[in-house]
C-alpha cells in the first residue's frame, strides 16, 4: 500500500507529509454531515452526497462550502475520484 493511500499529502518539495488517519476517520461534510472518501492524488476530501470536493491544502483539509470544488466540475480528478 502506498503512502498516499495511508493519509500523507505531498509538501512543496514532493516529499510526503502525513494526515493523521483519524482525522480522516470523523471528518464528515459540513452540508450533509455524511461520511467523505479521500482523494490523495487530487489532495481533496470527496463528499458523494453534497456532489462537493473540499481541498486539503498544506496538509489542512478545508471544509467550507465556499472552499469546496463541484464534483461535476470540469477540474475534476482525472483518477475518477
Amino acid at each position: 500500500m502506498n503512502g498516499e493511500a495511508m493519509g500523507e499529502t505531498p509538501d512543496r518539495d514532493g516529499r510526503h507529509e502525513r494526515i493523521d488517519p483519524k482525522l480522516l476517520e470523523i471528518l464528515v461534510c459540513p452540508l450533509t454531515k455524511t461520511t467523505l472518501q479521500y482523494d490523495a492524488a487530487a489532495q481533496e476530501l470527496i463528499s458523494r452526497a453534497a456532489g462537493l470536493a473540499y481541498p486539503i491544502r498544506n496538509g489542512v483539509p478545508l471544509m467550507t462550502v465556499e472552499s469546496a470544488r463541484r464534483l461535476d466540475d470540469s477540474s475534476a480528478s482525472p483518477s475518477g475520484k
